[in-house]
């Protein structure tokens, strides 16, 4: 681990300032907060900014669970992150997927012509910072507007969340 998870010990009122948007079990709990969070805080005022978004991404953005947690599932792919496809697999669940759409989006596969659109602009996305024509179009028959701004974000933001999780060699939970 190039950055280890924050010592229960050391976790003060930054830190709580820090994960004041999330819920109320995560403050000041470190075994509750997982690897990521417990590393993340070693920076409270960069993690606090971050989770005012990511915290959006989850819990407001107009995407429906399901197609939020199957283009985590692609990015997290595409971005060799075991920790986020680990995570994203048992939210999948939660919002609906099934084991047979989840291991089809980590291939990038969708089971429908939807599904398979939204995950082709996760690779696009990922490939060349841009939507094709053809895929918006075919996102547009499904998603408005701001759901198709939400995608986008989406992706970016999971993408990023990615690069961090690799660099900083965060750990499975299991594997602490």
């Amino acid at each position: 681990m190039r950055l280890p998870p924050l010592p229960a010990d050391q976790w003060d009122e930054t830190v709580d300032t820090a994960l004041k948007g999330m819920l109320p079990r995560w403050r000041r709990n470190p075994e509750n907060a997982g690897t990521i969070l417990a590393t993340l805080v070693r920076h409270p005022a960069l993690t606090q900014a971050y989770l005012g978004f990511n915290v959006y991404i989850l819990f407001n953005s107009t995407l429906p669970a399901r197609l939020r947690e199957l283009m985590i599932l692609r990015i997290s792919t595409l971005s060799n992150c075991e920790y986020e496809a680990n995570h994203h697999a048992e939210l999948g669940k939660e919002a609906g997927l099934t084991d047979e759409e989840i291991s089809a989006a980590l291939l990038g596969k969708g089971l429908n012509d939807f599904d398979s659109a939204a995950l082709r602009s996760v690779d696009e996305l990922n490939r060349e910072s841009r939507i094709s024509d053809e895929t918006w179009a075919a996102l547009s028959d499904h998603l408005d507007e701001k759901q198709r701004m939400d995608l986008v974000f989406t992706v970016g933001s999971y993408r990023m969340l990615a690069m961090a999780i690799n660099t900083f060699d965060v750990q499975l939970e299991k594997e602490r």
